[in-house]
């Protein structure tokens, strides 16, 4: 676990990173190149999580030989089974980062939302819900290994 202490905001104690995967960490369906050195990275300090709907039926061949539990989802409800995903791990151990719709729960739930402003764009939901945006996956993940950017965005 991770311990982050963000003056006047929260101390953080993180165990998880859950990532949505289309529009956050892949595009169109192919895993993003500079995840390929990050993942590995961040398995080291955390447990890394990936949950969709695999719209383009590629996540578990894209990440094989990477430290992630991949979840897909198959719910009518991808909302609410994305944050269910984050209650079973303990909401208050996880970040999670997306930019869709239906990820506006878990951002919202997680002790660190984070909402991407990426190639789909993201949605207003979640960007609403979301404690931080970034404009790429390699910065918002990079805040998990340099937290000292985190504390400096958030501090009150």
């Amino acid at each position: 676990m991770q311990t982050i202490e963000i003056p006047n905001f929260k101390t953080l104690t993180l165990k998880h990173i859950v990532l949505d995967y289309n529009g956050t960490i892949a595009k169109d369906g192919q895993l993003k190149s500079e995840l390929k050195t990050l993942l590995p990275q961040l398995s080291k300090v955390y447990l890394v999580h990936v949950i969709t709907a695999d719209t383009f039926g590629s996540v578990h061949q894209q990440l094989e030989g990477f430290d992630v539990t991949v979840k897909v989802i198959s719910s009518s409800d991808h909302t609410q089974e994305k944050a269910d995903y984050l209650f079973s791990l303990g909401e208050a151990t996880c970040a999670a980062v997306g930019n869709g719709n239906n990820d506006a729960e878990m951002v919202k739930i997680a002790a660190i939302g984070i909402a991407l402003m990426g190639d789909e764009g993201c949605s207003s939901r979640t960007l609403i819900q979301s404690d931080l945006v970034s404009h790429s996956i390699d910065d918002a993940l990079s805040l998990f290994l340099h937290p000292k950017r985190l504390i400096a965005t958030l501090r009150k």
